[in-house]
């Protein structure tokens, strides 16, 4: 009986010391996860509950700025929402089609397949900033690209100020993104679709099975889980969109582009309105975690 103890006690013993050195290896990174992610998002949960310009002391307010922020229709929060909502949707149902597309094509081992992979990955490592700059020159209304096309192909009439302009605006915003990150999603659902066993695509081949019958029926459900993650970083990407929106059109003609990043810069840095600039940061927070979790369960119903 006392060498059964010895050896429980040896045993715990060992437990402990590889919990300690196992919590001593986290340790570093679980400090830069607290002080980059946790705490700033503390620290603007905070802020949001007060009246702040940023200079003089702040006033407590509770969830007045939660309330405004919904209620008051010169904020065009809900505007800036819509217009994040619809990069979504064409992020959703035009990129990732296109992208899952390409994958299926060079997943096949089509000729020259590395040569593809790195020109339709392309844009995605350029700069942000250099693609706006690019495309301001596509859309420019007297040397522009597209107006010389148009005047080529005999639709001059079809000529347009596309940035200035409130019903052409926000399409000329979603073009270039949906151009930009097709590569990205590509390149995901690529490395997806080389990953599935080349047997199961041979059995089928040989049971009589088209090409696109073996994507549609096993490639496409095996890469499901490299699907959701696309979805999510599609979703999420359009809630925190900038770069583009401030290049192209800064939020205009008449906030008519504004998306919540760009309006949570005009709040800090235009109004100098810190309170609300938090309040607009905690609910992107909150929204792009509320759909992370909503495309997670749908793609889980739909596996069930």
């Amino acid at each position: 009986m006392e060498e059964i103890k010895n050896i429980k006690k040896q045993r715990r013993k060992r437990d402990i010391e590889k919990g300690l050195a196992i919590f001593v290896f986290l340790l570093p990174g679980l400090l830069l996860f607290i002080s980059i992610l946790i705490a700033p998002i503390a620290v603007s949960l905070y802020r949001s509950l007060y009246d702040w310009n940023g200079f003089s002391e702040a006033t407590f307010i509770g969830f007045n700025n939660y309330i405004e922020l919904f209620t008051n229709g010169s904020i065009k929060f809900i505007t800036s929402l819509k217009n994040s909502l619809i990069l979504a949707f064409f992020s959703v149902f035009i990129q990732l089609p296109l992208a899952l597309l390409l994958a299926l094509l060079l997943g096949r081992g089509v000729k020259r397949e590395k040569t593809f992979l790195s020109i339709f990955f392309m844009p995605v490592l350029i700069s942000t900033v250099v693609i706006g700059q690019l495309w301001l020159k596509i859309y420019n209304p007297d040397y522009g690209l597209l107006n010389r096309f148009l005047d080529a192909v005999n639709l001059g009439h079809l000529k347009h100020v596309w940035v200035g302009d409130v019903k052409t605006a926000l399409g000329s915003i979603i073009v270039p993104t949906v151009w930009q990150y097709v590569g990205y999603h590509m390149l995901l659902m690529y490395a997806g679709v080389k990953g599935v066993d080349i047997d199961l695509r041979e059995a089928a081949m040989l049971d009589g099975a088209t090409k696109w019958q073996v994507d549609k029926y096993i490639i496409i459900p095996i890469i499901k889980p490299i699907l959701r993650v696309s979805v999510i970083f599609a979703v999420t990407g359009s809630l925190k969109t900038y770069d583009l929106v401030r290049i192209l059109t800064e939020g205009g003609p008449f906030q008519s582009t504004e998306v919540p990043s760009t309006l949570l810069e005009n709040m800090l840095f235009l109004r100098n309105r810190y309170g609300m600039g938090s309040t607009i940061s905690v609910m992107l927070i909150i929204l792009c975690f509320a759909f992370a979790l909503l495309i997670t369960a749908a793609f889980r119903e739909k596996d069930d």
